[in-house]
Parts: C-alpha cells; sequence; structure tokens
C-alpha cells in the first residue's frame, strides 16, 4: 500500500495556497512547478534542482550543524547569518578583540581564521529509495521495533546501497535516508562536507543583532543579520583538514545577487533546510506542547536569563563568554511564548480535531477501522505519558540545560583504579587525561560565580516543581543534610569539589586520591543527574514503538484519504524550497505593517543607553551624509529588512531568499511572533518570514566596513 500511495503522490497533486509547504526538489515539477510559474517564476524545474547537472541547489549547502548558508562566488565564499556565525566570532573574541562589539573584517585572505569543528555541507544527489528501504526492512525483520525510523539503522542500509568503496574512493563523503510521512516513503541524500572553513567578515553586533531580544520574533526588524565565511579545499579540490596549503573552494555553482531588490507582491522563493515542523500533530499533541513542552521552556528560562543577563551587564568578559549561550536561550523561550499565544489566539487544538474528525468519517466510510485506531492509540498515549514528559522536561530545562556543572566528566572508573593501585607513570597519564576532561567543562566560556548564581535559581524551580520522590535520589541529601536550604547546597558544592574552581582543581592534581575523586559532590550530583534522565529515557521509550507506528498509520490515512500529493512532508532538516510573495500584514484589527523597513527605522530605535539598540558612529556618519551607494531604494532610502509569506522554521536561518530569476535578493533570518504557531498549521494571515536585504548585506561591506574589495568576487546583477 505505502509503494502504491508514493507512486500515486509522484502523479497528480494536491492543491493547496501557493504560500504554505516545504516542498522537496526532486517534486517540483509534478508538485508545485505550475503554481509557482503562475506567480512570476521564470524558471523551469531544472534550474532549482537538476539531478543530472549544476542548478541552484547547488549553490545551498549546510551551515554548520543547525543553519543555511549560500556560495556566493567562485572563490568559496559563502554568506549565512550572523546569529548562524555567532559561535565562531565569539570563540575569536576576547576583551582585547572584541569581535562581537566591533565586527571583524579580513582585509586580505591570510587574515580569514579557522573555525575548527565547523563545517560546510554540500548535497550532491537525492533520490526516492522508498521500494529498497521497504524491501530491506522486510527481509531483515525490525528487531527493535524502530528500525523503520532508526537513524542508525537506515543509515546502514544507506552504506549498504551506495558502497563502502565508493566513500573510500571520495573523501569527505557522507550519505543517509530519511523517512518522511512518518516512514510512509525514503529519500537517501549523498553529502560532501568540508571541514576548513574561515571566517571573513562580520558586522558588530550593534548592525548583526541589532534589536537583539527585544526585536527577536518581531516585525518591523532592522537587523543586519548576516556573516561572511570562505570554505577551503586541498589543491584538488576535495574537503581536507585546515591547512595553510588548501586553497578556495571552486565550486559548480554560485549565487548572482541582484541590486534590484523585490517590489511589493513579487515572486520570492527560499532553499533551505528547515530543521522541524508539527504539521500533523494531532490535537491532543498541540495540547501537551502548549501545557508541558512551551510551559516548562517558558517558566524555567525565563528565570534562568534573569539571572545570567544579571551577571552579564556587570561584566565585559562575561558578556562575551555567556553571550552565545543565553541568545541560543532566548530564542527558543521568545519562540514557545509565541507559539502558546499561537495556539490559544488561534484555537489549533480545535483545528487539528477538526482535521482528526474528517479523518474518521471518511475511515468509517471507506471501512478502514485501522485509521480510527490509530487516532486512539495516540490519545491513550499522550495521556498515559503526560507525568513522565513533565518530569523529564523539567530535569533538561532546570538541570541538564541550566545547571552548567550538572556536565563535569563522569566516566571516571578507570582514573579512579589508577589512582589506587597503578604505577606512577599510569597515575600520571590518567591524571592527563582527568585534566584534559576538565579542560573541556572548565572553559574560557564558562564562569563558576555565573554558574552558582544560576543553579541556585534553577534547583529551587525545579525542587518546587517536582516532587521529592520523583526527583534524583541523591538529591535527597538537600533535605537531610542541608535541611532544604538549596544555597548553602550549592555553596558547598563549589568550595568542596575538584571542579568548583580552578584552585581546587590544582590542589587534587597536587595530592590526586581515589577516594576524593569517587565521592566528590558535583561528580555525585551529574552522576544522579545521568541516571534520572537515562531512567526517564527509558520510561518514555515504552510509548516509542507503538507511538510511531500509530503516527505512520495515521498519516498513511490522510495520505489515502486527500488523495495525490497529500501535502508536504514536515520538515526534518532536509533540503526544501517554498515560495511566495513579498507580503505585509495585518496583525490584528486596523494595524497594517508594510513589507519594506529602511535605515530610518534604525535611526529611530536609537537608544545609546539600551545594548540592545545602540547605533555605531560610522552607520549615522553614512545616514547623515546619505551615502548609500548603489544600494537605495528608488526613493532614496536604504533598504533593510523585508517580510515574504514563505513558510519557514529554524534551520531556515541563512537560507537564500531570490526573485523570480534565481538571483539572491536577501538572507532569511527571523519570523514573526505571530506567525510562530505556523510549526504545526500554516496561517497565511499572520506567518512572514524576516529577511536581511541584500542592498543593505552589500552596503555594510561596502560603505560601513569598507571591504568592498570582496564584492570584486561577487557576480552582482543591476537589472
Amino acid at each position: 500500500m505505502r509503494t502504491l500511495i508514493c507512486i500515486i503522490l509522484l502523479i497528480v497533486p494536491l492543491s493547496l495556497p501557493a504560500d504554505e509547504g516545504m516542498w522537496l526538489l526532486p517534486l517540483l515539477r509534478q508538485q508545485k512547478l505550475a503554481e509557482m510559474q503562475a506567480l512570476g517564476l521564470q524558471l523551469q524545474d531544472v534550474d532549482i534542482y537538476n539531478p543530472n547537472g549544476s542548478s541552484l541547489k547547488d549553490a545551498v549547502v549546510i551551515f554548520g550543524g543547525g543553519c543555511t548558508g549560500e556560495v556566493i562566488s567562485p572563490d568559496g565564499l559563502v554568506i549565512t547569518n550572523h546569529h548562524c556565525g555567532y559561535g565562531q566570532v565569539q570563540r575569536h573574541s576576547s576583551p582585547e578583540h572584541d569581535y562581537l562589539t566591533d565586527g571583524f573584517w579580513a582585509m586580505k585572505r591570510e587574515d580569514e581564521l579557522p573555525n575548527p569543528g565547523l563545517s560546510v555541507t554540500f548535497i550532491n544527489s537525492i533520490e526516492d529509495v522508498t521500494d529498497y528501504v521497504l524491501k530491506r526492512l522486510e527481509e531483515t525483520g525490525d528487531s527493535t521495533g524502530m528500525d523503520f525510523l532508526s537513524v542508525r539503522h537506515l543509515n546502514s542500509i544507506a552504506k549498504e546501497r551506495i558502497g563502502e568503496a565508493y566513500l573510500n574512493e571520495h573523501p569527505g563523503t557522507q550519505v543517509e535516508i530519511r523517512p518522511f510521512y512518518g516512514g510512509n516513503i525514503y529519500y537517501m541524500y549523498v553529502k560532501t562536507v568540508y571541514t576548513d572553513v574561515r571566517l571573513v567578515g562580520a558586522p558588530p553586533s550593534s548592525i548583526g543583532k541589532f534589536g537583539a531580544d527585544t526585536d527577536n520574533w518581531m516585525w518591523p526588524r532592522h537587523t543586519g543579520d548576516f556573516s561572511i565565511f570562505r570554505i577551503y579545499a586541498d589543491a584538488d579540490g576535495k574537503p581536507a583538514s585546515y591547512s595553510e596549503s588548501n586553497v578556495p573552494l571552486r565550486p559548480s555553482r554560485w549565487l548572482k545577487i541582484s541590486l534590484q531588490g523585490l517590489n511589493d507582491n513579487d515572486f520570492a522563493m527560499m532553499i533551505g533546510f528547515p530543521g522541524r515542523t508539527n504539521t500533523y500533530y494531532t490535537s491532543w499533541e498541540t495540547a501537551e506542547r502548549r501545557d508541558v513542552d512551551n510551559a516548562v521552556r517558558i517558566r524555567v528560562r525565563s528565570l534562568r536569563q534573569e539571572a545570567m543577563l544579571e551577571e552579564m551587564l556587570k561584566s565585559p568578559a562575561i558578556r562575551i563568554s555567556y553571550s552565545n549561550k543565553y541568545s541560543g536561550s532566548t530564542n527558543a523561550w521568545k519562540n514557545a511564548i509565541g507559539s502558546n499565544r499561537a495556539i490559544n489566539s488561534l484555537d489549533l487544538e480545535q483545528v487539528q480535531q477538526a482535521g482528526q474528525d474528517k479523518l474518521l468519517g471518511w475511515a468509517k466510510q471507506s471501512g478502514k477501522p485501522e485509521y480510527a485506531e490509530a487516532l486512539r492509540l495516540i490519545e491513550q498515549l499522550v495521556h498515559d505519558r503526560r507525568s513522565l514528559r513533565m518530569r523529564s522536561w523539567m530535569l533538561d530545562e532546570a538541570i541538564v540545560r541550566g545547571i552548567e556543572f550538572s556536565s563535569v566528566p563522569t566516566d571516571v572508573k578507570s582514573i579512579v583504579e589508577a589512582l589506587r593501585s597503578a604505577g606512577k607513570d599510569e597515575q600520571q597519564e590518567q591524571i592527563r587525561l582527568l585534566t584534559a576532561a576538565f579542560r573541556r567543562f572548565f572553559n574560557k566560556d564558562y564562569s563558576p560565580e555565573v554558574d552558582r548564581k544560576v543553579s541556585k535559581v534553577m534547583l529551587k524551580e525545579y525542587r518546587s516543581r517536582i516532587p521529592a520522590a520523583q526527583q534524583p535520589a541523591h538529591f535527597a541529601v538537600i533535605d537531610g543534610k542541608y535541611k532544604g536550604n538549596v544555597d548553602r547546597y550549592i555553596d558547598d558544592l563549589f568550595r568542596s569539589s575538584i571542579f568548583g574552581s580552578e584552585a581546587n582543581f590544582e590542589a587534587f592534581i597536587q595530592s590526586p586520591s581515589s577516594k576524593k575523586l569517587e565521592t566528590d559532590p558535583m561528580l555525585l550530583f551529574a552522576r544522579a543527574v545521568q541516571d534520572e534522565r537515562k531512567a526517564l529515557t527509558t520510561a518514555l521509550s515504552v510509548f516509542d514503538v507503538t507511538y510511531a507506528e500509530a503516527h505512520r498509520d495515521y498519516l498513511q490515512g490522510l495520505m489515502e484519504m486527500y488523495g495525490p500529493g497529500m501535502n508536504f512532508p514536515d520538515a526534518n532538516s532536509t533540503i526544501r524550497l517554498t515560495y511566495g510573495r513579498k507580503l505585509g500584514y495585518h496583525p490584528s484589527n486596523a494595524v497594517y505593517y508594510e513589507p519594506q523597513t529602511t535605515l530610518e527605522g534604525v535611526m529611530e530605535k536609537e537608544d545609546p543607553d539600551n545594548w540592545e539598540f545602540v547605533v555605531p558612529a560610522r552607520l549615522k556618519e553614512l545616514y547623515r551624509a546619505r551615502d548609500f551607494g548603489p544600494y537605495a531604494l528608488p526613493d532614496g532610502r536604504l533598504p533593510v529588512a523585508f517580510t515574504a509569506n514563505t513558510h519557514t522554521t529554524g534551520g531556515n536561518s541563512g537560507s537564500p531568499v531570490m526573485n523570480a530569476r534565481g538571483e539572491l535578493v536577501g538572507i532569511n533570518f527571523d519570523r514573526n511572533w505571530e506567525g510562530v504557531g505556523g510549526d504545526i498549521k500554516y496561517l497565511p494571515d499572520f506567518q512572514r518570514s524576516i529577511i536581511v536585504d541584500i542592498r543593505y548585506v552589500l552596503f555594510v561591506i561596502d560603505k560601513y566596513a569598507g571591504a568592498g574589495y570582496l564584492l570584486k568576487e561577487m557576480e552582482l546583477v543591476r537589472n
């Protein structure tokens, strides 16, 4: 049946709103090309995705582990968001060289900065392997009940299909198989990963992060959210580890850049790697998302961020070292707030219920009781796992994420044994390993004083929300020895633990003791948290197999009911295309937001006493002189950002926004507050992607930073 559904899906598309969807590239011609061309697209599907040649797809990359980037020059320049490159800029920063505050620009290639651990990934090919996967699953059986969704199992099938010889002959090549529609369809992706990626330029945070947390998820927006990197390869253009002898990559495709921009209502499209959507949530899962997942995240992170920010504002060094942690925390926190707002105000629980009721009616009429049973199972499972899910979310948000010392190295069995009985040489080797582990934890981005303050807040919140009997057993010491005094308990941990300070650790190294290591209070805390996390994971996994099978059957029912085309599959970090138009919107009654902001808005928001809205002196000079070069609008104003009704989510950060000819006109960097609920249900009247105008990017590079030499390697289109 699933093979038949797949075949039908490829033949006749389901009619959907033109601005909705995250579409699979191999299906563009069958599903969406006609609608895209009706909106103004001037390209054919092979110009966007060509399985037998170069296309726009080949200029779009996975940047790092969770963003999108695009190649913009024949010399391997890649542009993405400032917030996607933020971690790299932060790691290169110090109080003496504060690139976060001042920006960074390599004025020659020798000045470009390497970034260990950063990668850029190209998608070489995409293949429908549904029949192959289903056959292999049938032949080998399903040992866990989850093999049909297991990343490890599916990737082993992918390696089997492509062959070890191919992978060995093509260094840097990776292959994976991803499930779609809950495991009803499968695609295989062959990728090339480059790991020598160097920082070329980033504006100061007063441009790249202008508006910071206040403006995050908001429109109107005035943020120049971009950073630039360069991909390096060996002399043959192959992936290689960092080396001074590496050369800039000569890519097969790069994007042309339009200086014309978009007019209101013009066609726009975006290619990227959206991370996750929940379009096929049931009403019960929608309520669970609101009442458990989002509720915990909103409450816990608001407390954590308040404590963290207080310390960041006291010290420039702490501000730099904790800026990435704070930014990452607030991003998901504000998303959760917006998500709950949409679920409630738009009654998404009832919207999903209506879709379920339609399926139930169709299933009864069609003699398909298995789909009603799938929904019944999902409802029961969501009800039964609620308490465990609450405990898991509280542990993860308040303790695992909130308390940094919960990640101290705990796998020290061999070190303890060596300290007990081994000779001096082996002891020294084990101490070296422990020191290396300590340095990974106690690094330049960690402050024990910040951790001490935040930990007190987090542990109090956790203990107030989770009954004592459901907390890690070790936490009983707080009520026993410390009479419930969390502050005294945390202070004692930092005073007595080997990991509580640099001085404590150095004192231990001078006189190592297996007993002291085994009984270290921070290590005991971390182990207790790990044990509780494992226990909760095990308890929740009891529901996984039944849920996965019921969800797959539920989606199969939807595919049968709606017929060909079905809709797009939920985002899963695979490459997708979304399209629409440059559009404003009405956020509320009698209020209209235009789709374009300009530099005037930056000046209107300026507040020299608020770090989020400081405007650099150089930018003000250029504004007063109206020195905007060829990047201005016809009326003389300088564009900054615009909105489009494209369907995006996390992972689309950095995605190229292109015009009808496939030329780069902007870089996606956010969504609007009113449209956050689109991860569950697309909201055509409200959902907008927020995009930095490429002309503002070029202006900042050229006029503000004086790095116009970079533009010489780009292909600029003026009309």
